[in-house]
């Protein structure tokens, strides 16, 4: 049996085609409408998948090229993260056979399609790693900065998090580390090339600049919705960064931001000596911003992947105080009044400070005369 993938994201079409030759489908895949017409009539499919929202010919333009240019009654499964009435009901009167809503789990997927195709006899029994894998709504670029982290970092929970959650690409940018940093980003990736990246830097620039080449590189990836970053030593855990995503596919906000403020039913911990010190930097960090925000500096954030592109596009100022510059550079563009609306703060269920921090106490003297830098720079 033959089944025909229609979907604009290569991260989700890979994941379907994978799991469905696996139980002995023959699967072809088409990145775009006008492809998927043009493999239609050429590979004559027994079921056709396809997206609804795609940038050159939407899915139901397929559908109904399909139904009425074609005249074709065979079987259409749309996939998407549209959940809009109007569509799913405009789907139907085309002569759709089933209409699945993103995020769904690929067990949900073989199902549907054995419903529609009959079980092979071909298939494969599925293992453990196929299990609660789950396509995500929109596609998530996360940029990983990595400087002598050899020994810190949590190899499988990355490879375990990208293999559940399809749609996410991880793009991890050795900072031009002088221990095995690099080797071991090797090995994490093997098995794994088309949902983890590495981006090597061969010169040590700094947190901030490490971020930005990474975000860059991933903002060139047209199949990319979002674009985030988060912290090596997972001190905020993937739940709570999948959680910030959801806030983000489901508002008009351009960027979330993690907030680690102490509020009650959080897991969030810190040295003593270092709460102070960052009580004190985020006052000082208000009072520039001129706004609201209380923890610009949580190392976990999403946004909108055309305004990463914007906001990263020139070198920041400071090697540590980049989340600051980012905020800086939204009251800029949008305006102190717009921006507020533009940018979400949420707080973190999980929030751990991580044994070998590279940020000295000695640094956190140093911040302030970076603020003040900011403050001179952004406000000229």
């Amino acid at each position: 049996m033959k089944v025909l993938t229609i979907d604009d994201q290569q991260l989700i079409l890979l994941s379907v085609e994978k799991r469905l030759a696996a139980q002995g489908y023959e699967v072809q895949m088409a990145d775009c409408g006008q492809t998927g017409i043009e493999l239609f009539n050429s590979f004559r499919p027994d079921l056709v998948i396809v997206d609804i929202n795609m940038p050159d010919m939407s899915g139901l333009e397929v559908v109904k090229h399909i139904r009425i240019t074609e005249n074709s009654q065979t079987p259409i499964m749309v996939m998407s993260g549209n959940t809009n009435e109007k569509v799913i009901v405009d789907g139907f009167d085309l002569g759709i056979n089933d209409y699945m809503k993103k995020p769904v789990s690929l067990n949900e997927l073989e199902a549907r399609v054995k419903r529609i195709l009959g079980n092979n006899t071909s298939s494969k029994t599925k293992t453990a790693e196929d299990s609660n894998q789950m396509l995500q709504k929109h596609c998530v670029g996360v940029v990983i900065p990595c400087y002598n982290e050899a020994d810190r970092l949590s190899a499988d929970i990355f490879r375990d998090f990208a293999n559940k959650n399809l749609g996410y690409h991880l793009c991890f940018v050795n900072d031009g580390s002088t221990d095995n940093t690099l080797e071991v980003l090797e090995e994490l990736r093997k098995g794994n090339e088309d949902i983890i990246s590495i981006y090597n830097c061969e010169q040590n620039g700094g947190k901030a600049e490490a971020v930005r080449q990474g975000v860059l590189h991933l903002s060139q990836d047209p199949q990319l919705d979002y674009i985030g970053y988060l912290d090596a030593d997972l001190s905020t855990d993937f739940r709570d960064f999948d959680e910030l995503v959801q806030t983000i596919e489901d508002s008009n906000f351009k960027i979330v931001s993690g907030s680690r403020i102490s509020r009650m039913g959080a897991n969030i911990t810190k040295e003593s000596a270092r709460k102070v010190i960052s009580m004190t930097i985020n006052l000082i960090i208000r009072k520039i911003l001129g706004m609201p925000f209380r923890d610009t500096q949580c190392g976990a954030k999403i946004m909108d992947r055309k305004i990463a592109s914007t906001m990263f596009q020139k070198k920041f100022i400071t090697r540590w105080l980049f989340d600051v510059e980012i905020f800086m550079r939204m009251r800029k563009y949008y305006g102190k009044r717009n921006v507020q609306e533009l940018i979400c703060e949420q707080p973190l269920k999980r929030w751990i400070h991580a044994d070998g921090s590279k940020l000295s106490m000695k640094d956190s003297v140093k911040i302030v005369g970076q603020l003040a830098k900011i403050a001179l720079h952004y406000n000229a």
